[in-house]
């Protein structure tokens, strides 16, 4: 008998572990030190109104001190910035200015974890910005808390304290005038078929797992790239996908056993039950029997050898040349190139059991790392006049996109802005629309709300593509609404506890699923095994307890002591 590949500890996790805790140490050290500051109390000084703030830029992006947009904001508010962005080596340049003591005014696009947050808040380099939150000092984004408490909610450590401004994109089916509002991010896999080689085989588009199957199967027998396109003898590839990837993994399959392990922000293979009980699906006996089913499709040479390999651009060009009958993405033309339509969408296929299941994933969530104010800064209420200004609707379009008479150039009968095309673009600056984007694009606290797309600008065609792909042929396959949410806050021990298992864990559990699906299994002895590790060795039930109770806080659920 084969003998199979044995569960390994992640040796090298442990050194890392161990280096960044070392840093954090260093850089957390010196006791706390509040400058001026007082939590809980807004500063009066007003003194100041030059400001130094350090952030990240797009790659594209010449900087911010001649943007227009921002420019203009710091005449409309009296103040002025000292811009220092960078779009590479922005970590490392943060954690020197920190652990030296050498803080600008203001962190902006960094990206802060909640761990990070709140470690900074407590050790005083952030300061609490809870008093600013009125319309006193911040009309705008006031008005979007008191109408959003969620978002409140989603940006206060478990302190009780509030150290960084909202930032998010909630993108959601609202924005095409959708009557339930399904984020973007809900399901990211779409899987698409080649009708025509279904209509020349004389097949119907598949509605089950074991109708796609023969499907493939049929692909591979009349080499189907070779007959059908004229490619190379041979040529034909049933399915190819990527491996747990993004847009392009095999996850959506997964549904006929009742779940969907999309790669998420939180952590792979958690759901939320509809009862409020979190679990990871990856010690079901729904995930077993689905890795064990898909080796069959892989031994038959149906699914790809390289998926375990290859990354989107592989994936892209043997799509594109018309070798691959069934793959996943976002859009069929994108993938599909010259050959798109040739293809249709598949529609979520039942399992062995006549059943099936999406759990949609979380994404698009609200956080507070991307504008953080340091002790450093003596007149916050003068900078955040400035930074109040970009939740207003028409401003943040501009810091998102790109400024009115440059990327939005006209508006339709509804007062909406209009994006510019990319002919348009191109014609008149030399370069696409997102080329033109990107080097306007301002990062930093950009909240962006669903009905934003229907009152102020519209939303870009392919979102808009993509959003009622969603609504109209993925969404009604989801039976239970139920998502873990990305905006829980973790207690700095709990984020203790994540930084030392998550890695390990989703390591361990990617592993093992692409070892199931190439070399079969498990036995009754593997999957034991396999648990075992995975409690022993990788945190899953300390895991399990830290998302548990952080949810309960969230949901207002009393954790049991």
């Amino acid at each position: 008998m084969k003998k199979r590949k044995e569960f390994k500890t992640l040796k090298w996790f442990t050194g890392f572990a161990l280096a960044a805790f070392l840093t954090l140490s260093v850089t957390a050290c010196g006791g706390k030190d509040y400058g001026n500051h007082e939590k809980g109390v807004a500063s009066t000084d007003r003194s100041q109104t030059k400001f130094s703030i350090m952030g990240a830029q797009s790659a594209l992006s010449p900087g911010y001190t001649d943007n227009v947009v921002l420019n203009q904001l710091q005449q409309d508010t009296g103040i002025s910035v000292d811009w220092t962005t960078m779009s590479e080596s922005l970590a490392e340049q943060v954690n020197i200015r920190i652990a030296g003591d050498e803080l600008p005014d203001a962190f902006m696009g960094v990206g802060f974890s909640n761990y990070d947050i709140s470690r900074y808040g407590d050790d005083g380099t952030f300061i609490d910005l809870t008093p600013y939150l009125t319309e006193e000092y911040m009309p705008n984004l006031s008005k979007i808390l008191e109408e959003n408490p969620d978002i409140r909610s989603a940006i206060t450590m478990d302190d009780g304290y509030i150290y960084g401004l909202p930032a998010g994109e909630r993108m959601g089916t609202a924005g095409i005038g959708a009557d339930e509002d399904y984020s973007i991010y809900s399901i990211p896999q779409f899987s698409m078929i080649n009708k025509a080689w279904l209509d020349d085989l004389g097949l119907e588009v598949p509605t089950t797992l074991d109708e796609l199957h023969t499907a493939l199967k049929a692909f591979k027998d009349n080499d189907m790239s070779a007959k059908y396109y004229g490619n190379a003898p041979g040529s034909t590839i049933p399915m190819s996908t990527g491996f747990d990837e993004w847009c392009w993994g095999q996850n959506i399959f997964y549904a006929g056993f009742g779940f969907t392990n999309w790669p998420n922000d939180v952590c792979k293979d958690l759901v939320l039950k509809d009862d409020g009980t979190v679990e990871f699906v990856c010690v079901s006996d729904a995930y077993r029997d689905a890795v064990t089913y898909f080796h069959d499709w892989y031994a038959e040479g149906l699914m790809d050898v390289e998926m375990f390999s290859q990354s989107d651009t592989q994936l892209i060009s043997k799509c594109s040349q018309g070798y691959v009958g069934v793959s996943t993405w976002w859009y069929i033309e994108e993938l599909m190139g010259d050959y798109a339509d040739d293809y249709v969408f598949l529609p979520v296929l039942d399992g062995p059991e006549g059943t099936h299941n999406v759990t949609i994933r979380t994404g698009g969530g609200i956080n507070s790392g991307n504008l953080n104010i340091t002790k450093a800064c003596k007149s916050p209420a003068n900078l955040l006049k400035f930074y109040d200004m970009w939740y207003d609707p028409e401003i943040v379009m501009q810091l998102q996109y790109g400024a009115k008479g440059v990327y939005f150039t006209q508006q339709d009968e509804n007062g909406v802005w209009l994006s510019i095309s990319d002919e348009e673009s191109q014609k008149k600056y030399g370069k696409g629309s997102g080329e033109l984007k990107g080097e306007q694009e301002v990062y930093g606290p950009k909240l962006i709300l669903s009905d934003y797309y229907q009152t102020t600008f519209k939303m870009e065609d392919r979102a808009i593509e993509r959003l009622t792909d969603l609504y109209d042929y993925w969404m009604p396959y989801v039976d239970s609404k139920s998502v873990y949410p990305v905006d829980c806050v973790f207690t700095s021990r709990e984020l203790d506890d994540i930084d030392w298992y998550k890695v390990s864990f989703e390591s361990a559990v990617a592993e093992q699923e692409g070892l199931w699906i190439k070399e079969g299994g498990p036995t009754d002895e593997e999957w034991e095994s396999y648990i075992e590790h995975l409690r022993k060795k990788c945190g899953m039930d300390k895991l399990l307890a830290v998302y548990q109770a952080a949810y309960n806080r969230y949901a207002g659920i009393e954790n049991e002591e």
